[in-house]
């Protein structure tokens, strides 16, 4: 049903698909909302009658300032949460495996494209929604996300509960030098920077810049996973910046100072087809490239990090090729690296 331009969802839907909008909703919202939101409820009570709440939280704060980047506080609980089946099964997000991996080894793992929000990335990497212990076993995600999230009070232990870390060099550093094997360490490696190209039927990453992670690859003799998630990139409209150069000179510019970019987009609503924030219902299909063997070199040269590097990007592109056709992408259409 047509109201003023907007499309309504019928009022009789599959209890489940109800349940499965719900539980993106709340992410979606939660991913937007609760950092900040949380920071004005801390501040908001220190001004009031249960000033000792945040208080006390302060102090937990504090001592607790590094464990985002010592592996973070994954809860089991969480983790296995029900909710995050129908997160998945709302899209439907699925995982798809190309090679076993060892357990005796960690990896680093890349996950393209960045999108909006990256919901193949958390779905798949923070939660066990596609069934990714069961797929991978013995095996451990750590899914690396920007620092700056977890300054936020209170929202830092939702993400860390979910086994988010923080992606800072001392984060991977320490994951990559415990006794303990079988890491799975994600990293969205176009950053915030690429979610501004996050529009339907586009391809392209910036990554050629982008070599911190070969050098710390190398740099731990830990092989590398290219993954590329088809869809990512279909789950909202956003306002072109291609044709609005003051727009893409903001962005840029907000997004080098602040951390994150000012995307302006939207999906759909929770009873409409046309506008709000929950993501479009399009398919992801989250596929795991095979290992890339890497040298361990302590201190490696400008070179060697180019030609790993260079062997990456072919990797991907590989991957990309691979696939496309599976899940609907024209043979015309490649990856672009800038």
């Amino acid at each position: 049903m047509k109201i003023l331009g907007f499309e309504f969802a019928p009022v009789f839907i599959p209890l489940e698909r109800r349940i499965q909008t719900a539980c993106v909703f709340q992410w979606a919202l939660c991913f937007l909302c609760m950092g900040f939101g949380s920071l004005a409820v801390f501040i908001y009570l220190l001004f009031t009658e249960y000033y000792f709440i945040p208080l006390a939280y302060l102090m937990w704060y504090i001592y607790d300032f590094n464990t985002c980047e010592q592996g973070g506080r994954r809860l089991l609980w969480q983790f296995n949460n029900p909710v995050w089946k129908y997160f998945a099964d709302y899209f439907p997000i699925k995982l798809i495996k190309t090679a076993e991996l060892d357990p005796s080894k960690n990896y680093i793992v890349g996950y393209h494209p960045h999108g909006i929000m990256s919901a193949g990335a958390f779905a798949n990497f923070a939660t066990n929604a596609t069934d990714f212990n069961q797929m991978f076993p013995k095996m451990h995600q750590y899914l690396c996300i920007l620092t700056g999230q977890f300054r936020f009070p209170f929202f830092r232990e939702y993400l860390m509960s979910s086994g988010c870390c923080a992606v800072s060099k001392n984060s991977l550093n320490w994951l990559l030098n415990q006794k303990e094997k079988g890491k799975f360490i994600t990293i969205v490696v176009g950053g915030a920077v690429e979610a501004i190209e996050a529009n339907p039927g586009k391809f392209k990453l910036k990554i050629k810049k982008r070599k911190g992670f070969i050098k710390l690859a190398l740099q731990h003799g830990t092989p590398l996973i290219p993954v590329y998630s088809f869809g990512e990139n279909d789950l909202f409209l956003q306002l072109s910046s291609e044709k609005r150069q003051w727009l893409k000179w903001f962005q840029m510019k907000f997004t080098k100072f602040i951390g994150f970019s000012p995307v302006i987009f939207h999906g759909r609503g929770i009873f409409n087809y046309t506008f709000g924030i929950v993501p479009f219902r399009k398919p992801i299909n989250t596929v795991v490239g095979k290992p890339i063997e890497v040298p361990l070199i302590e201190n490696p040269s400008k070179e060697q990090v180019e030609e790993v590097h260079k062997i990456y990007l072919n990797s991907l592109y590989e991957l990309f090729e691979e696939y496309k056709g599976k899940y609907g992408i024209d043979e015309m259409n490649h990856l672009i690296f800038e």
